[in-house]
């Protein structure tokens, strides 16, 4: 709804891709947010992090009502609720590891999903159509009303208990330096086996994958497809379905070699957005873009499930910060996309993108393969 506005409100591409970035900002700092998390614990600190969303949307929701919401005022917004934002997956993926043990961790990871994509479905098409009916403020109201409940249910859940080698960990290093702390969790998450190949496919898709079925979907529901706000709702709707699928698909299987998985569905995703990029017709588009959805649900489940099974206890929240920390790829390239989309086109950018995006997955591939590939190698342990 947000990028909506800014493209009716100002018509450039290049600031839609600034808001999209803005989102973002805080992924350099997602590790402090883990570190802070493996301290206090993962369940308060989602809580914190979903009372401050809560005063950020209700700030958008006065400044709408009131006649005052203007695209200086979102861009504002939009990157203090990105200094929290994008650690916030990070924070529920090390939750999750520390209720679940290892061997469900597949399909809990998979479940968790579910209700994340099935949330997406769900606020793409209701809020589109309350944005067209309502306005984005009265919209508002009801994602506080949403923000307030997420951060009380979240205090309804009991604390985890940490394992008797985590607490004595905790207890040993009382007082260590931020930076100590923050050199630990990256060293542990750049040497696990596995673990490097995993950062590198999450980077890799950030940067070259996610700004065509995020980012730039306003501006390419406006100017590519030529519909309003519901046939974005519509697209964003058809990618979360597919993520649905995948996520469920997962949840259900057994015995699944998550490293030769990763690897498959990576590559089919980027497949799925060169098809993408060339179509003109929107039930054409959508139906790839559930393609796309399954595709991406795997692969970034499966990334998960390599972190997590690596990660020790007492780090899993430092680990999932790192992971969230190459979510800066996205920015990127969102803002190399909106100058190029401007300079060679809309396909072209997608193009070349996809193709980028193909070939640097085979190299990983490639140089990874003793670690991604074998039956027997730790990352495909079922």
């Amino acid at each position: 709804m947000l990028g909506w506005f800014i493209m009716v409100e100002t018509g450039s591409v290049l600031l839609l891709t600034v808001l999209a970035s803005l989102q973002y900002v805080g992924t350099l700092i997602a590790p402090v947010f883990g570190m802070v998390g493996d301290r206090i614990g993962h369940r308060d600190l989602l809580a914190a992090m979903r009372f401050a969303y809560t005063a950020l949307s209700a700030t958008i929701m006065a400044l709408a009502l009131s006649g005052h919401l203007a695209p200086l005022n979102i861009m504002i917004i939009v990157a203090i609720m990105g200094l929290i934002r994008p650690s916030d997956l990070g924070v529920r993926g090390a939750l999750l590891a520390d209720i679940m043990p290892s061997e469900q961790l597949v399909g809990a990871i998979s479940l968790a999903r579910t209700t994340q994509d099935s949330a997406r479905i769900a606020g793409a098409l209701t809020g589109a159509g309350l944005f067209a009916v309502l306005g984005i403020g009265f919209v508002y109201v009801a994602i506080a009303c949403l923000y307030l409940t997420a951060a009380v249910l979240m205090l309804c859940m009991t604390r985890p208990v940490k394992s008797h080698g985590a607490a004595e960990h905790r207890k040993d290093r009382l007082g260590p330096t931020l930076l100590r702390d923050l050199r630990e969790g990256i060293v542990h998450a750049w040497n696990g086996p596995g673990m490097r190949a995993a950062l590198c496919v999450a980077f890799l898709a950030n940067l070259t994958a996610f700004p065509f079925t995020n980012g730039l979907l306003p501006y390419v529901a406006r100017d590519i497809f030529h519909t309003d706000q519901t046939g974005l709702g519509y697209l964003s709707a058809s990618f979360a379905v597919g993520s649905l699928i995948g996520s469920i698909t997962l949840s259900l299987s057994a015995g699944v070699r998550i490293a030769r998985l990763l690897i498959g569905a990576t590559l089919a995703w980027y497949a799925m957005l060169l098809v993408f990029v060339e179509l003109r017709t929107m039930p054409v588009a959508m139906a790839c873009l559930v393609l796309a959805g399954i595709a991406q649900s795997m692969s970034m489940i499966s990334a998960a499930v390599i972190l997590m099974r690596t990660a020790s206890a007492h780090l899993r929240g430092r680990v999932m910060g790192v992971r969230m920390m190459v979510i800066y790829g996205l920015p990127l390239g969102l803002l190399a996309a909106g100058s190029l989309i401007d300079l060679i086109g809309y396909s072209a950018t997608g193009t070349l993108y996809a193709a980028a995006g193909l070939i640097a997955m085979m190299a990983i591939a490639l140089h990874w393969r003793a670690d991604l590939w074998p039956v027997h190698a730790p990352a495909n342990a079922r």
